[in-house]
């Protein structure tokens, strides 16, 4: 099935074909209007060069009309083997799109909105036939029983027309398109950027991150470049600072020379001030009864410490080189 993008942002175009398997760009002069587009025609040949195949309107009020405007438009520069001349459909549409395409031209007869319409343009030899979906649905029709029909014509009458499945609104649209059997679907950007999306995946992607992380990361990589420690002799106070400062829920009580005596941990502070009341903020550290900190070598691996979170149960590790401590890693700290 081929895939159009359906669009007149020129930026936005160009990031698209990046992708390298949009067949082609549709466009229409509403949506160069909708652009703040002037020149149209300079806008056509800016297009041509960026896609692999253009599809613009050719409008007129009766075949000789449109027939002169597809040409006139050709002469702008346009590859005939890549360039597609939509036509609405109409009697003058369908004998213009006879014309043209027995001279080697490429038409979408579109603004189709019945099955003898959609018949007419397939009779007529039009290379695509483009019923509006959505706008189909907005008044009340079962849109995409008319695509199946459209599509099983084709099929049963072996017409060398391909059906356009267009005015896609939602991912949904574009799962209709294909369980259809369309053979071509033209897509606003904003609705094909979500094909890719699902929740389960994203999940799923995520976990696989995260698993790789815990693998391949060492404890040096994921910790705080921020140390929050402080000595015997300082106050709680003084722990309720560096704990607001660093952002952290723990503070290292640390000896003279760099090695970890204690943890005092927001939950300390809490059940502290429960205990002896808010003067309490002023003891001096060297006065508590310190919990003995749980370390963690920095060139370990965040597997090890997952493994030490869970069985210590607590939420700071206390990170050290040669028995010296250099930082804090934060449970929040495996996941990045």
């Amino acid at each position: 099935m081929e895939l159009y993008l359906d669009s007149a942002d020129i930026n936005e175009i160009k990031e698209v074909m990046k992708l390298g398997f949009i067949t082609g760009l549709t466009t229409t002069p509403t949506f160069m209007h909708r652009h703040g587009i002037t020149d149209v025609d300079g806008a056509i040949v800016e297009l041509a060069k960026i896609v692999p195949v253009l599809q613009i309107e050719a409008l007129g009020s009766n075949a000789d009309e449109i027939v002169a405007e597809a040409y006139r438009q050709e002469a702008l520069g346009l590859d005939r083997t890549k360039t597609v001349y939509k036509i609405p459909i109409s009697m003058e549409g369908v004998k213009a799109c006879k014309q043209l395409t027995d001279e080697g031209f490429m038409v979408n007869i579109h603004l189709v909105y019945t099955l003898q319409q959609a018949y007419m343009a397939m009779q007529a030899g039009a290379t695509y036939v483009c019923p509006l979906v959505g706008r189909l649905q907005d008044q009340g029709h079962d849109a995409i029983t008319l695509i199946e029909q459209c599509v099983e014509a084709v099929n049963y009458y072996g017409y060398n027309t391909k059906i356009m499945f267009s005015s896609v609104r939602h991912t949904e649209h574009v799962r209709n398109a294909i369980n259809a059997g369309v053979h071509t679907v033209t897509v606003p950007w904003k609705v094909m950027q979500n094909l890719t999306e699902n929740n389960f995946t994203t999940v799923g992607t995520q976990q696989f991150e995260d698993h790789t992380r815990l693998m391949t990361k060492t404890v040096a990589d994921a910790m705080s470049d921020k140390n929050p420690v402080v000595t015997t002799n300082m106050t709680v106070s003084d722990c309720l600072i560096k704990m607001t400062a660093g952002g952290f829920g723990a503070v290292t009580i640390i000896s003279s020379n760099n090695e970890p005596l204690g943890i005092f941990t927001d939950g300390d502070l809490r059940r502290l001030v429960e205990n002896e009341g808010a003067d309490a903020i002023s003891k001096n550290l060297g006065e508590l009864d310190l919990a003995r900190p749980v370390t963690i070598d920095s060139s370990s691996l965040l597997y090890h410490a997952q493994e030490i979170f869970s069985e210590k149960k607590v939420d700071e590790l206390v990170v050290v080189e040669d028995n010296k401590v250099i930082g804090m890693l934060d449970v929040q700290d495996l996941i990045g």
